[in-house]
């Protein structure tokens, strides 16, 4: 495995430890190991900036699918400081995965996310 795919494979690790951080003090740390202090966050629903927002963004996912976590669903791949990787949201109670998309993820040089745009694939009607 080449340095940049622990660098890509890492931020991702990072990414979904924030998405499925639990408390507004591990999601806080979470956020802010993942992503710059200015990072945004893009994708069909919401265009959020910085910590406050992104942590905001998450806890109101956890609201609206609780005991759901975001798993990775495939390999991660990047070139320069660009990765992308597929994602879906499962329900801890029955393996089932309503919600489900990809992200494309850009890093800062010490491999801390600046932006995330977002794309979803699959999402239950009324989401």
């Amino acid at each position: 495995m080449s340095t940049q795919t622990d660098r890509y494979e890492s931020a991702v690790a990072r990414y979904l430890e924030a998405w499925n951080a639990n408390g507004a003090e591990a999601l806080g740390k979470a956020v802010a190991a993942a992503w710059t202090p200015d990072g945004r966050y893009t994708d069909p629903l919401a265009e959020v900036r910085g910590h406050e927002q992104i942590a905001a963004l998450i806890a109101g996912a956890h609201e609206q699918f609780p005991g759901f976590a975001f798993r990775l669903s495939g390999a991660v791949d990047g070139h320069h400081d660009t990765a992308r990787f597929s994602w879906e949201l499962v329900s801890e109670a029955d393996g089932s995965a309503p919600v489900a998309g990809f992200d494309v993820i850009t890093l800062d040089g010490e491999g801390r996310i600046r932006s995330v745009l977002g794309f979803l694939d699959r999402v239950p009607a009324g989401a």
